[in-house]
């Protein structure tokens, strides 16, 4: 169990984050609407998979 003041301030903090940090996906599988990018099969999603992202630009 945490700090009950420590866990308070943390739900404060991210009730005041600014709109685009809250919406902001926090998995792959967030991402909508790029699924020849990142579907199940697709080169990025097998790179990251095996952690082995190549240097590039999307």
């Amino acid at each position: 169990m945490g700090d009950l003041f420590a866990d308070a301030a943390q739900k404060l903090q991210a009730a005041n984050a600014p709109l685009p940090a809250r919406l902001r996906p926090r998995t792959l599988d967030e991402l909508v609407g790029q699924e020849h990018v990142l579907g199940e099969s697709s080169a990025l999603r097998l790179a990251i998979a095996e952690d082995r992202i190549p240097s590039l630009i999307v």
